[in-house]
């Protein structure tokens, strides 16, 4: 049986979410909206325990928690929501870097077309930003600055603790797009300094399809961000739309099993990762990523005059890996992270991403180390 390590792309859902969420399909399924009669209130009141348990779990009041479908849709809220405001103050400038995931790149992209100006700032060759230098890309138009908490493809951490206290007493807005963190380095996201965050439920066990998105407030004040669809005005008019109940309640259920087996869970990980370092010492390899500042629970690795996809193919019968984001892979382009960190094409060509998660206790790459044994 294939042994499935993609876990930064989705993940199998835990089986106590899933029993959750089958309660609700069969039980609790009256629109959370409908203030007349018992079905609808049993809805709204089992979307509150969710909300609670994701405010929990971030260290946050629930009425920051807006439920989005996912860290894509929170990324375009934020930054298209919050730009619509900006252009009516006159703010039309955006910080971010060139190694964020494409659900921020390409809203920035959009706006460029539409006059803001947008500013990527460039990472060094573990694929860390340097915070000082994205501070000083901050003039008096500055809307915001959006940093990844950790990258997709390498699992670098990125300096958001450090960014986010230099602009904390500032008017710049801070978005951070927390999809591979949430759930996984939660004492840290109770730490940041932030005014957005953006978190996925399918990253750490829960269901694909939701998410939310983080909205701090100062003064009792919320981010002025503004609709980008419009209906019903649900979640405080910013997300509108027939609330999906089973897929929300699975996400509270998540964020409640991450918080409670966080500390075994992160022990595991680096075992893992540990063990898997230890299985390549009989061939050539580069980690590509700061091995310092980096998600437990993810490798990138580089294996010198292999080709990732004829490594992949090989491979396809005893481990399922990716050799990129999976909202790209399909269109097999090099990796926009990779070259943004100054690495050689056959490093670039030659690089897979592990990655694993709960359920996942030991990994056997023996079939991958013998095909570069042989082809290397």
């Amino acid at each position: 049986m294939t042994v499935y390590l993609d876990y930064n792309a989705t993940t199998p859902i835990h089986l106590d979410v899933l029993e959750e969420m089958i309660s609700v399909y069969r039980h609790n399924y009256g629109n959370a909206g409908s203030n007349t009669h018992i079905y609808g209130k049993s809805a709204r009141n089992a979307v509150e325990k969710a909300r609670t348990r994701v405010a929990s779990a971030l260290g946050i009041e629930k009425n920051e928690v807006i439920f989005t479908s996912g860290a894509t849709e929170s990324n375009n809220l934020a930054i298209l929501g919050l730009a619509k405001w900006g252009e009516s103050v006159g703010r039309k400038h955006i910080i971010s870097t060139t190694i964020e995931h494409k659900a921020v790149l390409e809203p920035l992209n959009y706006l460029a077309k539409k006059g803001f100006h947008i500013e990527l700032v460039p990472v060094n060759k573990d694929c860390r930003v340097n915070p000082e230098d994205v501070i000083n890309h901050i003039r008096p138009d500055t809307l915001m600055v959006s940093v990844m908490h950790a990258n997709n493809e390498t699992g670098t951490i990125q300096p958001v603790s450090e960014i986010g206290n230099a602009l904390k007493d500032t008017p710049v807005y801070f978005h951070i797009d927390a999809a591979q963190t949430f759930g996984k380095l939660h004492p840290e996201l109770d730490k940041l300094n932030y005014d957005l965050l953006s978190i996925s439920g399918h990253k750490i066990h829960g269901p694909q399809g939701i998410g939310a998105l983080i909205m701090k407030r100062k003064n009792y004040k919320r981010p002025p961000v503004q609709p980008v669809v419009f209906g019903g005005g649900q979640e405080g008019g910013l997300r509108p739309g027939t609330l999906p109940v089973a897929l929300i309640v699975g996400l509270g259920k998540t964020a409640e099993v991450a918080q409670s087996n966080y500390n075994k869970n992160i022990e595991n990980y680096h075992l893992i990762k540990e063990d898997i370092i230890n299985q390549l010492q009989s061939v050539k390899y580069v980690i590509n990523g700061a091995r310092d500042h980096s998600l437990p629970n993810c490798i990138n690795i580089s294996f010198p005059g292999i080709d990732s996809e004829a490594l992949m193919v090989a491979t396809k019968e005893d481990i399922a890996i990716s050799n990129g984001s999976a909202c790209t892979s399909a269109e097999y382009t090099p990796s926009h992270v990779l070259s943004a960190m100054g690495l050689d094409d056959a490093i670039i060509q030659s690089s897979i991403r592990i990655s694993w998660g709960f359920g996942i206790n030991s990994i056997n790459l023996n079939s991958l180390i013998c095909f570069i044994k042989n082809n290397q």
